[in-house]
């Protein structure tokens, strides 16, 4: 970098942001499936597999539901998303899905449609998920929220809940409610990236009021 540039807003494009450290990948330039919908910067941490993400951590998906995962978030290694795809009969004796394995067993086919579907799992911006974390199908988790290491999330989790447990429980929220409303208001990971880059200190450690100051637009 020439003398005197300011460095720029980190490259929301590149695989491995972190130079050296190639189980770290970037979500948004790897995935492929147009099942899976992620914002920028939200990154994977796996030190042998980081690229194999959409097949070894987001299982039986077949669709239509989607997989939404917002900008900036944090997944630690082994973090898995069941979709709806893995879901059996439940209505009857046995809860096996013989028309899979073919034959003529894949004459009942029709058995294993119409299954209950719970629709788009949906993680929002800005949300941290911990080691070997387990989202179930459908699960919506809120901005800002806190998902602990093996959790196996089976319910909603609300704007800036901290959940754990199997099943996950709410344990604590990061603010209280008025914060949270101002948070979502400012909604940070929606301002322009050079903005931010000149806010993060108050994005990283600041207090709701410093950080609605900072707001594009807000009165100086």
């Amino acid at each position: 970098m020439s003398p005197g540039l300011t460095p720029g807003p980190a490259d929301p494009t590149v695989l491995h942001p972190m130079p050296g450290q190639p189980r770290v990948v970037q979500l948004k330039p790897l995935v492929t499936s147009e099942l899976v919908e992620v914002g920028e910067y939200s990154y994977y941490d796996d030190p042998e597999h980081a690229t194999e993400f959409e097949t070894r951590n987001v299982l039986y998906h077949y669709g239509p539901e989607r997989l939404v995962i917002g900008k900036f978030c944090a997944l630690g290694t082994g973090v898995r998303f069941i979709m709806n795809g893995a879901n059996h009969r439940m209505d009857g004796p046995s809860t096996f899905p013989f028309p899979t394995l073919g034959g003529s067993w894949a004459d009942h086919f029709h058995l294993l449609t119409g299954l209950p579907n719970r629709g788009d799992t949906v993680i929002g911006n800005d949300v941290w998920i911990g080691y070997e974390a387990v989202i179930m199908p459908g699960v919506r988790i809120g901005h800002g929220a806190i998902i602990s290491s093996r959790s196996v999330v089976v319910s909603d989790v609300p704007d800036y809940g901290i959940v754990g447990g199997n099943p996950a429980r709410l344990i604590s929220t990061r603010y209280e409610e008025a914060d949270i409303a101002r948070l979502l208001a400012v909604a940070w990971w929606d301002w322009p990236a050079e903005h931010l880059t000149r806010h993060i200190r108050t994005v990283m450690s600041g207090t709701v009021a410093e950080l609605e100051a900072a707001a594009p637009g807000a009165a100086r």
